[in-house]
């Protein structure tokens, strides 16, 4: 059974840092483009950030400057490192593994880890 389990959620005031990580098993995690995708109460899912098996990154115009997503092949992990959070950074953040081969596209999601944002 394929695995990814978030963690470093919390509560953090405004303004503070926070670093999630997305540990991946039972899958070839170097052949995977990962993403971490949030969700907040009454809204939709929303991409945050994507690092391609190759390590390209992308991110959202609103974390732009402010987060940063990484991996590391060695450890079968994917990192999102926040910085400058607000309360509209609220949310539960996702974590995403997907692979496409010419026959199948491999998609799977982590059960989530929640940030709030609070004084």
């Amino acid at each position: 059974q394929v695995q990814l389990v978030e963690s470093g959620g919390g509560l953090v005031q405004p303004g503070g840092s926070l670093r999630l990580s997305c540990a991946a098993s039972r899958i070839i995690f170097s052949a995977y483009d990962m993403a971490w995708y949030r969700q907040a109460p009454g809204k939709q899912r929303e991409l945050v950030a994507t690092i391609s098996n190759g390590g390209w990154t992308n991110y959202a115009d609103f974390v732009k400057g402010r987060f940063a997503i990484s991996r590391d092949n060695t450890k079968n992990t994917a990192y999102l490192q926040m910085h400058s959070l607000s309360p509209e950074d609220t949310a539960d953040y996702l974590c995403n593994a997907v692979r496409n081969t010419p026959t199948y596209k491999y998609d799977y999601w982590g059960q989530g880890t929640q940030v709030t944002v609070s004084s």
